[in-house]
């Protein structure tokens, strides 16, 4: 399923979401409580920001659940432990039955692309065609070389991480191993 909402690009009091799948859309920042409430109106459930700014109290009023995970839109390859983070909290909201993750920065443009290549990646999707099917339902994303190897950088990780059973917290700090296997 694929609906548009507001496809404008820039600040505006509406939402600026493209459905990517039925549950996953992507877009732009979530500027006022006019813009949740079309948030929330689309059934969104779980936000993962990644814009400079935290919407979490906007979203309390409207029941939906917020992961900031800022990040710089600075064209320099982004940390595992960013990425981990966001895939962590969306493939959480996605176990939820009838849930639905909005992946957002200020644009829509260049992080949340980055974030939800990773999301869908990790959900089995080759990167060419999470990219495709992203381009084609918002064609100003934008996947910088540097921004699309720090994706497959995490995703390598990511793997290394899930062989040796390894568990992070959500700053990518160690954890632990099952009990009884010794620490990698």
């Amino acid at each position: 399923m694929t609906t548009t909402i507001n496809n404008r690009y820039w600040a505006t009091e509406h939402a600026d979401m493209d459905w990517v799948t039925d549950r996953i859309a992507v877009g732009g920042g979530i500027f006022g409580r006019g813009a949740m409430a079309e948030v929330a109106e689309a059934g969104v459930t779980h936000v993962l920001s990644l814009a400079e700014f935290d919407e979490t109290k906007l979203a309390e009023t409207h029941g939906v659940a917020v992961c900031w995970n800022h990040a710089d839109d600075d064209g320099e390859p982004k940390a595992a432990a960013w990425f981990g983070r966001g895939v962590k909290f969306a493939k959480d909201a996605l176990a939820q039955k009838g849930a639905k993750l909005y992946i957002h920065c200020a644009a829509g443009i260049n992080r949340a692309p980055m974030m939800a290549l990773a999301v869908l990646c990790s959900m089995g999707w080759s990167a060419e065609r999470a990219m495709r099917q992203m381009k084609a339902v918002r064609p100003c994303v934008g996947f910088s070389d540097v921004y699309v190897e720090s994706v497959m950088r995490y995703l390598d990780f990511a793997e290394a991480l899930r062989r040796e059973r390894v568990v992070l917290d959500d700053g990518g700090a160690l954890v632990g191993v099952p009990v009884g296997e010794e620490r990698p």
